[in-house]
């Protein structure tokens, strides 16, 4: 079996769990909206996740697997599993006390945090609309539901480093079932909250602290253990693999980019625009994740462990080429994708929002941030494999620095657009330091690796956009033929112009793509047969 086509298997596993969880993801923002609405309460639910998501970034749990997957591969690929599992329990150990203490910090001092992030940076920060926020009983819930919320992301850490594990050993299932388990108890826990009395953001937090336990630790336990993984007692606290962790995890601890703190922003800078803008931002991001965790994400963790065998082996060459093709087919489907958010984004907000406590003003400001949003979701798939990319050679500093260059950009367009264009703005914002962001790996991948590989990828790049362009004019066209205006279409004509859009979008992006000779194309009938 070729190395390209074992990463295509892989991804075809990772990109069915993420589907999945995706449409599991999806079902849980609905009944959020449906029952929190686009109000103070969804604003709630959605603040009180930002302490500990950010304690788990300044702890580069996001990261986790990304750093520890080398330092595995390398006793792999001289068959030495036992010192594979040394390293394991090496790093695990002060990994764990670490992220135990910090939790516990931020339970300690949830008020006070909660007032610094969400009150005093507000003070600080140059914007016009700055009393808009939130009040002191809204601040006060906050501060309770981050502590229910806080003990989740040491299960996350945790499970992290044991997803590292299988995804080391090329084992995709395990890994991909976690949020599946996470999505299905946050829904749960709002269903629960919601039969037993007035729906509250507080069943849904218990829903997500519970489905980390079990999705993403328990779960995860069992996975490794079937991918070989033995406890080594005895193991010495100064074993050389936490010295080579520390030295790849340290600057994603320093240096949090555009990628991992862009939600962050939409908790904080959100609450400028009024009551609900959070969750309107939140929902529309959300959305506009799905078919970026279909396609980037996916062929980010499929092909991450591959990468990294190759640099291991000596095998830089053929790493460039393994990246290139894989940037023209996420670039590709990006493009598509891309296309069929412009043609429906308030008809897709309205059929899976709107009901319940979600009103057509929210889809209306929903649909809107949704647009801008849509422009990054190619962007997200290159940034996903260009990241990895340098993360396979060791080279954790450039996705730092440019990140944070991108981080730097983004905070002055958050602030500059929010106050030109309101919500939306927030959005084009976001999408734009991705593009900074991304430009800028590319830049310095070139630079290190040779420009072979660029041509073919920018032309790769430009069929892909003209097909997308044409297919997004055509699709808008047909679906607002059949919407007609937002406020008097209902949920089946919306629906129905959602099946139009799909339609045309997809015969004219495929139809030009065949017109200009892309071999994407081609290339995936042949995955497909």
């Amino acid at each position: 079996m070729s190395r390209r086509t074992t990463i295509g298997a892989a991804a075809l596993v990772v990109s069915g769990g993420i589907v999945l969880s995706r449409v599991l993801g999806l079902l849980r923002d609905l009944l959020i909206a449906n029952l929190l609405g686009a109000t103070a309460a969804g604003d709630i639910y959605f603040a009180a996740f930002f302490i500990p998501d950010l304690l788990f970034y300044l702890m580069a749990g996001g990261y986790m697997t990304i750093t520890f997957i080398p330092i595995l591969s390398r006793y792999f690929v001289d068959d030495d599993e036992e010192g594979a599992w040394r390293s394991f329990a090496a790093v695990l150990r002060p990994v764990t006390l670490a992220m135990t203490a910090l939790t516990a910090l931020t339970i300690i001092f949830a008020r006070p945090l909660v007032d610094l992030l969400f009150v005093r940076l507000s003070d600080w920060l140059p914007v016009s609309d700055a009393a808009k926020r939130l009040t002191e009983m809204q601040l006060a819930e906050v501060a309770s539901l981050t502590r229910i919320v806080a003990p989740a992301q040491l299960f996350f850490l945790l499970g992290s480093l044991l997803m590292a594990v299988q995804y080391a050993k090329r084992q995709f299932l395990i890994p991909a079932l976690a949020p599946l388990v996470y999505n299905l108890s946050i829904i749960a826990g709002g269903l629960i909250s919601w039969a037993i009395g007035k729906p509250s953001p507080t069943g849904f937090v218990y829903g997500a602290l519970a489905g980390a336990i079990i999705g993403n630790f328990s779960l995860q336990v069992y996975g490794a253990r079937r991918a070989g993984l033995r406890w080594m007692p005895g193991t010495p606290w100064r074993h050389p693999s936490v010295w080579e962790y520390a030295v790849l995890a340290l600057p994603l601890m320093l240096g949090q980019s555009i990628a991992v703190l862009d939600e962050q922003f939409v908790r904080i800078f959100g609450q400028w625009a009024g009551e609900g803008s959070i969750t309107q931002l939140g929902l529309a991001r959300r959305l506009n994740m799905l078919p970026v965790g279909m396609i980037a994400q996916a062929a980010g963790v499929a092909a991450y462990p591959f990468l990294t065998r190759l640099f291991a082996e000596g095998r830089h060459t053929e790493l460039a080429a393994t990246l290139r093709k894989a940037l023209q087919y996420t670039v590709f489907a990006g493009a598509a994708a891309t296309a069929a958010v412009l043609a429906a984004s308030q008809p897709a907000v309205r059929v899976v929002f709107e009901r319940g406590e979600f009103t057509t003003a929210a889809t209306v400001g929903t649909a809107a941030a949704l647009v801008p949003y849509a422009f990054s979701i190619p962007v997200w798939g290159a940034h996903q494999l260009y990241a990895r990319g340098f993360y396979a050679r060791r080279e954790m500093w450039v996705p730092v620095t440019t990140g944070t260059i991108g981080t730097v950009v983004g905070i002055g367009l958050y602030l500059w657009l929010f106050d030109l264009m309101g919500t939306p703005g927030m959005a084009l914002a976001s999408t734009l330091a991705m593009v900074v962001y991304t430009v800028l790996m590319a830049t310095v991948w070139y630079h290190r690796t040779g420009t072979g590989e660029l041509r073919p990828l920018l032309i790769s790049t430009v069929r892909s956009a003209i097909a997308a362009g044409m297919a997004a004019a055509a699709g808008w066209w047909a679906v607002s033929s059949v919407t007609g205006a937002i406020t008097a279409a209902g949920f089946w004509r919306s629906l129905g112009s959602l099946a139009v859009g799909a339609l045309v979008v997809g015969s004219v992006f495929i139809g030009v793509a065949r017109l200009l000779r892309a071999p994407e194309l081609a290339g995936l009938r042949r995955r497909q047969r």
